[in-house]
């Protein structure tokens, strides 16, 4: 009689892909409970769309590369990135925004490069900067919360403004503003911050990426608000608008496409603050995480490269 072996060490390991997928997805549960107060049942499509779309691609590449399907899909990270792909769309975009997102996410940016492990971009933010570049209309109109006029985020609004020369005081009179920032996005910020806490608790993550992130935007933005407040958005604004905690401790977090030693992970973490920061305030995506994370995942090579951890 023969019994399967396995080489050793024998103790299995605490955190598997699985494990981890599926601790962010509950962390993501507030953010979509969120979402799904301010904009209703478009959400639910939008979920439904993306996690069916990149499923059925998953499936099919993993066919034809002759690999387990059934185990792949179980690690559920397909999943993950469908979700925080369909959480960055419009709720009120047609739908096949979501599905070419995702296909593009799963086909292109994970399995074009050999699939989980290998990609050297995050899927969920290739996929949203294709939809950008490629349909900038459709991924601009956003419905305000509570409301059924769509239009744009109070990021792409304030810029708009700025450029033709309104203060920021006459600025803040619009509707879309509300506390800190867009009206029912402090909510939704809240919503990510709670849940990367919760992934920092459950050591998940490391503490290292997020608050690198945020710092790297806060000094900077506070840096240019006390030189010229009526020009420039105070940090509170900037941390609490778009999807900077999304950011922070879901997307910038993937152990993939990140440095990998801490000093590493610190380096690679101010470095995509700071990028969300100048291209927000110069450049031509008011929103700029995933443009910023892409460029840092660029980077993450020669930060692993030049900041080696030390042998002990």
């Amino acid at each position: 009689m023969q019994f399967p072996t396995t080489s050793s060490p024998f103790t299995p390991a605490s955190n598997t892909v699985n494990r981890v997928m599926l601790q962010v997805l509950i962390a993501l549960l507030p953010a979509i409970g969120i979402m799904f107060w301010l904009f209703g049942n478009t959400l639910l499509i939008q979920l439904l769309l993306s996690c069916s779309t990149a499923l059925l691609a998953e499936s099919c590449i993993l066919w034809l590369r002759k690999k387990p399907i059934r185990m792949h899909l179980l690690d559920l990270s397909a999943l993950v990135s469908a979700v925080l792909l369909a959480l960055a769309i419009p709720t009120v975009a047609p739908w096949w925004i979501s599905v070419s997102g995702t296909l593009f996410a799963i086909i292109i940016a994970k399995h074009l490069y050999g699939g989980l492990g290998y990609n050297p971009f995050n899927p969920a933010m290739a996929g949203y900067v294709f939809l950008l570049i490629s349909f900038p209309q459709q991924m601009t109109a956003w419905q305000l919360p509570f409301d059924v006029i769509s239009s744009a985020t109070v990021l792409d609004h304030t810029k708009t403004q700025l450029g033709l020369d309104f203060s920021l005081d006459k600025i803040r009179t619009s509707p879309l503003f509300g506390y800190a920032a867009g009206k029912g996005w402090e909510y939704l910020s809240l919503a990510y911050l709670l849940g990367g806490l919760w992934l920092l608790q459950r050591k998940v993550i490391s503490w290292h990426i997020p608050v690198a992130v945020l710092l790297g935007l806060t000094i900077p933005a506070l840096t240019a608000y006390l030189i010229d407040s009526s020009r420039f958005t105070s940090p509170l604004f900037q941390l609490f608008s778009g999807a900077t905690f999304c950011g922070a401790f879901f997307i910038a977090t993937d152990p993939v496409t990140a440095a990998t030693s801490n000093k590493g992970r610190l380096i690679f973490g101010a470095l995509l603050g700071s990028l969300i920061y100048i291209i927000r305030t110069w450049g031509g995506y008011p929103d700029a995480i995933a443009f910023a994370v892409l460029l840092a995942n660029l980077a993450a090579p020669s930060i692993d490269y030049y900041i080696r951890p030390k042998r002990t």
